[in-house]
């Protein structure tokens, strides 16, 4: 009697997974039975999260060590996932930078660096990898965006213009798939306790003074942004307290938010002196 093999697992690929969101992110797709391709600079990282992941859940779990940043890494990321026969199911487009501080004070290539990993890479990742997604008329994609996509931050001028960018282009994309099987969701996280928060914090301190309250946990940012794409949601902002501040913002006149986001950034920039 010939004996059925067990269905596939769908692959999802993360970039950024070596802590934070993505790590995460890494462990909540490996609960919900994904294989997991983990994308991030640091190797033997990724190697250690692989073999964890792979015993946790009995799922498998490859290191992919890539720096998106380089020219065509992308691309020659695609292309060893097609070599090794691995179709992405779903690709979680996490990796991403933040900068602390006035436009002014920072040289013009730390600006270029956040455009190139925050905005250029995602969208080589996305032509990389959503047209295979097309071709076989299914497949998922996060976006790790941010709450500073709404509004202008000053302090964090050039990070929230790139993720204003990311959100743009994942709605944009979302209404251009419709119907072929692919759905795009942007994932907008307020202030999350990552290795991220706390470089900012160490450039300013008052990041480190922050309440409890307001910042989230990475775990619950993962899971509520994974389940929102699996179910086909277009934007996720995690968090009772990030979902009325996106509201209020998009409620208010723009001249308005700038101007309150202005003050605000004044002020706390008194107080530092």
């Amino acid at each position: 009697m010939a004996t059925r093999s067990a269905p596939k697992r769908p692959t999802a690929l993360i970039t950024g997974a070596s802590s934070g969101i993505g790590e995460a992110l890494a462990h909540a797709c490996a609960r919900a039975g994904f294989n997991l391709v983990l994308v991030a600079r640091s190797a033997d990282t990724l190697r250690r999260l692989a073999r964890q992941l792979a015993r946790a859940h009995g799922i498998q779990a490859w290191a992919a060590p890539t720096d998106l940043a380089h020219e065509g890494a992308a691309q020659q990321l695609a292309a060893r996932m097609q070599r090794a026969r691995r179709p992405i199911e779903l690709l979680v487009n996490n990796a991403g930078v933040l900068e602390h501080g006035r436009f002014v004070d920072m040289p013009a290539q730390r600006h270029r660096e956040l455009i190139r990993l925050n905005v250029e890479a995602l969208t080589d990742m996305l032509a990389a990898f959503v047209p295979p997604m097309v071709a076989r008329g299914h497949g998922r994609v996060l976006n790790v965006a941010s709450i500073a996509a709404f509004q202008p931050v000053p302090s964090l001028a050039t990070y929230a213009a790139t993720k204003a960018y990311v959100l743009s282009l994942t709605e944009s994309l979302a209404e251009e798939l419709q119907g072929t099987g692919v759905s795009v969701t942007a994932l907008c996280p307020g202030i999350t306790a990552t290795a991220m928060l706390d470089k900012a914090a160490q450039a300013d301190g008052r990041l480190g003074a922050l309440p409890a309250f307001v910042v989230g946990s990475a775990e619950a940012v993962a899971e509520e942004g994974l389940q929102a794409c699996l179910r086909a949601a277009v934007i996720c902002v995690p968090g009772t307290l990030n979902r009325a501040a996106t509201l209020a913002g998009r409620a208010t006149p723009r001249w308005l938010v700038r101007r309150v986001g202005g003050a605000v950034a004044r002020r706390l920039s008194a107080r530092g002196d």
